[in-house]
């Protein structure tokens, strides 16, 4: 009896490990549109990224692992962004001056855009930080990452490269 309490509970836990976030879009799914409010410039809806491959990099200014991978994000974008993908990040700071701060000592170049309410965070699934989602030219999710890595190491840069089918240099 006792085992087979242990085994439902590990089916259990098993079970909650792998579910999303509620409204979660899974890989392989549509993202839904959605109004991207910018740290610094103009607001934006997703659906005016569709046409180009997106890396979408889920981040907040408080997290060390999303503060030390900005930089080679920049270097990805910077080596590979003219070849036909976009790269924008989405805060989930609280503090929109903490996040627009953040983003100007970065240096990072491509837009980034602030989610108070933590709509795009919860259809994305960013239950830890950093997030990285990869998303086609047609809006669907093809690849999720969690943690940070160096995205201009050979590994990531041939994820993204084979992701998004451009030519490595």
């Amino acid at each position: 009896m006792k085992g087979l309490a242990i085994g439902l509970c590990a089916m259990q836990l098993a079970a909650s490990a792998v579910a999303g976030t509620p409204g979660e879009i899974a890989v392989g799914g549509q993202l839904p549109e959605a109004q991207l409010n910018a740290l610094v410039g103009s607001a934006a809806k997703l659906s005016s990224l569709r046409g180009k491959p997106l890396l979408i990099n889920v981040w907040a200014s408080w997290c060390g692992p999303c503060r030390a991978e900005m930089g080679s994000i920049e270097r990805l974008y910077q080596r590979y962004g003219k070849q036909g993908f976009n790269v924008i990040g989405i805060s989930t700071d609280d503090d929109h001056a903490a996040a627009a701060r953040f983003v100007k000592v970065s240096g990072v170049s491509f837009a980034n855009y602030i989610d108070r309410n933590l709509v795009l965070e919860n259809l994305l699934g960013a239950d830890r930080l950093p997030l990285t989602v990869l998303v086609d030219d047609e809006g669907r999710v093809i690849k999720k990452m969690t943690g940070s890595r160096q995205w201009d190491s050979p590994e990531s840069i041939n994820l993204v490269t084979q992701a998004f089918r451009l030519k490595t240099r």
